[in-house]
């Protein structure tokens, strides 16, 4: 049989094993009594170089489950510790597993992650498995993201495990194949700044440079340029969170990757009626992560992995402190720079005037006055269609209305090219509440993922504007301002 065959496509590498040991333990996963392939991302797989056929399977199934190692796995448990609702955890991968990096056929080398396969050192509590209903939940919410041009993990696989968890009741076990740039987090860094050496900090951050910085690898003043880079990776991605009405639930400094990535889909969400308070997370009863808060978390949680590095930005005490003030205070700035563009294309404004903040601000204010739907309004605004949303017929959108119109006719440009500027800018559809669980519930208590495929089939090109994404743009018969998702952990 041909070595091809042998090792189904995996070309793994272990660069990660490679740094201290206080960064990770290396330990196989707990095996599973029957693995059976729930869902196997077919696109990914042959991205990655995988043999699409040979791992659709059974077999395949008991790789992703952890029962089987992938030729040239060196499996670990990555040790991290961080803040979780603004109080510091020693934390770590507690239900995953770090397989190796897959090299793909483009030369590029990305995580493949099992999350879900069992106890680890870092175990908090719980059986360190995962339910098949949140697991999905990650799949379809990161395949929606991808789709929308956010950067963000994805999931190769699902597989339901054949045993069953006790979470709020008890509900069948599933592991979750990850791929991503990589698993460092901010709180990776915070974990080697409490406990580990200045060598061991110094290992990582050169380590995360070679891996996602190369460009500032070598220069002289590299950590500097390091957490300006990763500064402004993370203001480009919360700008395009917002821009989508996306709440990611739970953005605790372990859910942060340095990569600039959307990492940990718990109970995350997309939002339906604009209110910057809107929370879904069951456990985030304060509002510390609502929407309207994740710029000001973000630039919190920058602050943290600033103080991380100050050991290695000058030996000077207070010269590092400064050097790490002066880069967290350009958050703010470069966050309002990507927000106020993507809201200008979101409204059809091909140049740029000074009251346009004051107009997109003064829209979002009559959408929470109406309780207007995020997606559906800018939908309305794109193709001329406000039959039927709250804010139609009022006088106040009236007069906001004329402003937007007079402000359009001022700009040059055709005006074909900012209605295709709008259409670009605003998805027909989003992963809707209502429709993600429908497909949850059949999927997990019926074993049917029809509705879960035609779901991830119409979020598959969000900007298509095609008929048959209509009917899921549409609101449930009942709006219910009170949905609850769990972390599923």
């Amino acid at each position: 049989m041909q070595q091809e065959t042998l090792n189904k496509g995996w070309n793994l590498e272990n660069s990660y094993a490679q740094l201290p040991q206080p960064f990770f333990t290396s330990q196989g996963a707990v095996p599973v009594e029957s693995p059976k392939l729930i869902i196997f991302n077919r696109l990914i797989a042959s991205s990655l170089g995988l043999d699409v056929e040979s791992l659709d399977s059974d077999e395949g199934a008991q790789i992703f489950a952890g029962n089987s190692i992938p030729e040239g796995a060196e499996p670990l448990a990555q040790a991290y510790a961080g803040h979780q609702f603004g109080n510091f955890n020693m934390l770590g991968d507690g239900r995953a597993l770090l397989l190796g990096e897959q090299i793909t056929p483009q030369g590029e080398r990305v995580d493949i992650q099992l999350k879900g396969s069992g106890r680890t050192p870092y175990s908090r509590g719980g059986d360190g498995r995962a339910a098949v209903g949140p697991m999905l939940r990650e799949y379809i919410i990161s395949e929606a993201m991808y789709a929308l041009g956010i950067p963000t993990t994805r999931s190769l696989a699902v597989v339901s495990t054949g045993e069953n968890i006790i979470r709020e009741t008890e509900r069948p076990g599933a592991v979750l194949t990850r791929v991503a740039s990589s698993h460092i987090r901010v709180a990776t860094f915070q974990y080697a700044a409490r406990w580990g050496s200045i060598e061991d900090l110094r290992a990582l951050a050169d380590y995360t440079l070679n891996r996602h910085f190369p460009k500032v690898a070598q220069a002289e003043n590299r950590y500097l340029l390091f957490l300006q880079e990763v500064i402004k990776r993370q203001a480009a991605l919360v700008a395009q969170w917002q821009r989508v009405g996306f709440i990611h639930g739970v953005m605790n400094t372990d859910n942060m990757a340095i990569s600039g990535e959307t990492i940990d889909y718990g109970p995350c969400a997309f939002m339906d009626v604009y209110n910057p308070s809107t929370v879904f997370s069951s456990i985030d009863r304060q509002g510390r992560y609502a929407y309207g808060n994740q710029p000001y978390i973000a630039g919190w949680n920058l602050a943290r992995f600033a103080e991380t590095l100050l050991p290695l930005l000058h030996e000077d005490e207070e010269q590092a402190v400064q050097l790490a003030q002066d880069a967290i205070a350009q958050f703010s700035e470069l966050y309002h720079h990507h927000w106020l563009k993507g809201m200008r294309a979101k409204l059809g404004l091909l140049d740029e005037e000074a009251e346009d903040e004051a107009l997109i601000k003064d829209l979002l204010e009559l959408m929470e006055k109406h309780s207007a739907d995020y997606t559906n309004t800018f939908l309305a605004l794109t193709f001329d269609r406000f039959e039927g949303t709250t804010l139609f017929g009022t006088t106040e959108f009236a007069e906001w209305n004329e402003r937007w119109q007079a402000r359009l006719d001022r700009q040059e440009g055709e005006k074909e090219v900012s209605r295709q500027l709008m259409r670009t800018s605003n998805p027909a559809v989003i992963p809707r509440n209502h429709r993600v669980e429908e497909a949850l519930e059949r999927a997990e208590n019926h074993g049917d993922l029809s509705v879960m495929q035609k779901l991830l089939a119409v979020l598959s090109d969000p900007f298509e504007h095609s008929p048959e994404q209509a009917e899921y743009a549409e609101l449930p018969a009942q709006c219910n301002t009170s949905y609850q998702t769990f972390c599923g952990t």
